[in-house]
């Protein structure tokens, strides 16, 4: 039977959400000025066995999670270089199934993020681009301590990015990007920390790497693919000042393909975790995006 104080790993690291603030093909490429662009997107995961130390639990869990996500962007020059900030909101659910069907599921708005990018070097003649980000997502989702799933986190993450893309052959372009996320505490962690519906309890969270990586295919004017590859480390947490030894050490795929059309850039993206340490493994994550200009 799955074992309730197992709880607080989903506390921690959010099956059904990105740890790493993924990039989708040409992301890193920097983007023209003066140009606003509203991005909707859906969101379908699955996450079910938990592992504790490369170990599977027993049990059969199963969180199924959905969001609408909505951004607008805004891209300028700061100084002489490129630039672009975002907001986004996302709106979703997560329902717990299985071994897990007698916990409360959720819905309801989630954590609002603010972004702003900047790109140090960037040579549209020769295809080559570096660019920077920071992030700040903040405790503005549905939460509740007598809840072990919630679609908010109920702490403040901050994140610092840094992207470089550049040619492999005159149509396959390389990019990798490395982000580092850092946590808030969380001093209203209840269910998923203590088991108990009254007490609560201090949810702290080392910092969280991630890499991505892979090719990106232009095959004609319309059509783009690519693939990537991600390695995310670090993350233990500590609850009451006590260690978990429950560090992240996951590696997933994530495969992209875009269309530009006249309507906008349709993107759709379909990955799953390759292999686990700790957490509820990931075996699907579905993701259906249209962004337009305006």
């Amino acid at each position: 039977m799955f074992r309730i104080k197992n709880l607080f790993l989903l506390m921690a690291f959010g099956p059904g959400l990105v740890w790493a603030i993924d990039l989708q093909p040409n992301d890193i490429v920097a983007p023209l000025p003066n140009k606003n662009y509203i991005t909707v997107s859906y969101l379908n995961t699955e996450n079910n066995t938990l592992y504790k130390n490369g170990a599977a639990e027993a049990g059969s869990p199963v969180i199924d999670t959905q969001s609408a996500i909505f951004r607008g962007t805004r891209t300028y020059d700061m100084g002489n270089l490129p630039a672009a900030s975002f907001i986004q909101l996302p709106y979703g659910s997560i329902n717990p199934k299985g071994s897990l069907a007698n916990q409360a599921s959720d819905t309801g708005v989630g954590d609002l993020t603010f972004a702003t990018a900047i790109w140090p070097y960037s040579n549209r003649s020769t295809r080559t681009y570096f660019g920077l980000a920071a992030y700040l997502i903040s405790p503005t989702g549905s939460y509740s301590s007598q809840r072990s799933f919630n679609v908010g986190e109920n702490r403040f993450r901050t994140d610092l990015q840094m992207g470089f893309q550049t040619p492999i052959t005159s149509n396959v372009d390389g990019m990798i990007a490395v982000d580092t996320m850092w946590f808030g505490g969380n001093s209203q962690c209840g269910l998923a920390c203590t088991r108990s519906l009254t007490t609560t309890a201090s949810l702290n969270q080392k910092p969280l790497t991630t890499t991505q990586l892979g090719p990106i295919y232009r095959i004609n004017q319309i059509f783009t693919v690519a693939a990537s590859y991600f390695y995310v480390a670090g993350g233990a947490t500590s609850i009451n000042n006590s260690y978990q030894n429950n560090v992240v050490n996951t590696q997933r795929f994530l495969l992209s393909g875009q269309a530009h059309t006249p309507i906008g850039r349709f993107s759709l993206q379909y990955g799953r975790d390759m292999e686990i340490k700790n957490g509820f493994v990931q075996t699907r994550v579905l993701a259906v995006r249209l962004a337009k200009e305006f």
